[in-house]
């Protein structure tokens, strides 16, 4: 998993609320068996039209912010069933982290464990955001998670909270397999004194 320290990039504004994990990638396409190439059905039912054309009214189709490595969405954004095929897409597809007001707690323990930042903001400063990616093209925000602070282009900050082992494995980009194996010789020898 890539570490999560520092991150500039430009933001998409996904001004909905209560985006659901069926709309981040339908469940037609749970039926592949390999753990890559999902960013492909990335809210496919919103970027295409029946005919399979790209819908030129869904924001990621727009040209400005195709390149977006940071989501702005409304609040309950991860909502439905606990598929963990949802932070996949939007790792896939590029995006770094997720700024919204709320997430569903299964989605986000999810974003964690992929190397996605969910990033909890009040309504009213996610509202500003959107507001500004709309106004300004190429907008860019940074995301510092050391000091965890999301910083505007004009330098004003916003804090944020996360966990401190959900923090310490994103930095060091850890799974928590990866974090457990870091303990593999004490648990060898655990399991070697049982053995007696």
């Amino acid at each position: 998993m890539e570490a999560f320290r520092e991150h500039v990039g430009p933001a998409a504004p996904l001004d909905r609320i209560n985006v659901d994990t069926d709309q981040i990638i339908p469940k037609q396409f749970l039926k592949r068996i390999e753990r890559t190439g999902f960013e492909d059905f990335l809210f496919y039912d919103w970027r295409y039209l029946d005919n399979g054309e790209p819908n030129p009214d869904f924001v990621l189709n727009s040209p400005r912010y195709q390149r977006a490595s940071i989501l702005v969405a409304g609040a309950n954004f991860g909502c439905g069933s606990s598929r963990e095929h949802a932070p996949w897409a939007l790792q896939q597809y590029g995006f770094r982290a997720i700024i919204a007001p709320s997430f569903a707690d299964i989605f986000l323990n999810n974003c964690y464990k992929n190397g996605i930042l969910p990033v909890v903001l009040s309504a009213d400063v996610v509202a500003g955001l959107i507001k500004q990616i709309k106004a300004q093209e190429g907008y860019q925000l940074m995301i510092d998670l050391e000091v965890q602070q999301v910083i505007q282009s004009d330098g004003t900050s916003h804090s944020f909270e996360i966990g401190d082992f959900q923090k310490r494995c994103l930095l060091n980009g850890l799974n928590e397999i990866d974090w457990t194996l870091q303990f593999d010789a004490d648990i060898t020898a655990y399991e070697q004194r049982m053995e007696i």
